[in-house]
């Protein structure tokens, strides 16, 4: 299984997890309770995600890294969901970066 094909999946399930019975799907209860909620764990994610990088930094387990950044996708994924986005939107997005230094592409940007 590719990268992609993945991303596509998961990005099926969660969409079917919209509506769904917040009572049986941890999805369905974070779309239920809406972007706050949605936005609180990307929030906790990210710090679990620094904490694991120091860590490994330091000689902790890589693979403690690795299940944070999944935490971290996963959730964000969860967030593109919401708003009717998806892995091929941020896929699209890098390809229009590519090739474009990050300073040029930061300056771009508007505002």
């Amino acid at each position: 299984m590719t990268t992609p094909d993945t991303l596509s999946k998961l990005a099926a399930v969660l969409e079917s997890r919209k509506g769904g019975d917040p009572d049986s799907s941890y999805v369905a209860r974070l779309f239920h309770k809406g972007d706050d909620a949605i936005l609180k764990k990307i929030g906790e994610e990210a710090t679990e995600t620094v904490m694991a990088a120091k860590d490994a930094r330091h000689g902790g387990e890589p693979a403690k890294l690795v299940g944070e950044v999944a935490d971290l996708w996963f959730h964000s994924m969860v967030l593109l969901a919401h708003f009717g986005l998806g892995p091929a939107d941020v896929i699209a997005e890098l390809e229009r970066r590519e090739g474009l230094s990050g300073l040029e592409e930061k300056a771009r940007r508007p505002g």
